[in-house]
């Protein structure tokens, strides 16, 4: 995200919030909604979203969950990925794709790929 020179024009701040912990303290995701739909969820990609907003002076923000693997289980399989985008004044967007079992390195190069194209799309007038 930061390899362009002049990118801290665009980019106030990044969050890694991998354990639940994390998600709490820094986003401040509810835990009832961990307890309730778990780490990999829609509803925890929305609230980390919206929280990653409310903690930045960002005014777009993207976030992700999901099981790279190896492994998964059979309501969570290896390769699925929850997406939230929040963008200020506008609802928040979330989706969730299964890449599949593609190998840890593959899934998430896909996930980056595709959190990238939301925010193209979302930077794109009229979207």
């Amino acid at each position: 995200m930061t390899d362009i020179a002049g990118s801290s024009d665009v980019f106030d701040r990044g969050f890694v919030t991998y354990s639940n912990a994390a998600k709490i303290e820094m986003l401040g995701i509810a835990p009832a909604t961990l307890e309730t739909y778990g780490a990999v969820s829609e509803q925890i990609a929305r609230e980390m979203a919206e929280g990653a907003l409310a903690h930045s002076n960002a005014t777009l923000t993207i976030a992700v969950t999901g099981v790279a693997g190896p492994g998964g289980s059979e309501n969570k399989p290896e390769g699925r990925v929850c997406f939230g985008l929040a963008r200020t004044g506008l609802p928040t967007h979330t989706e969730t794709l299964n890449f599949g079992a593609l190998g840890r390195a593959n899934v998430r190069r896909a996930t980056v790929e595709h959190a990238l194209s939301l925010l193209n799309l979302a930077l794109t007038p009229d979207s």
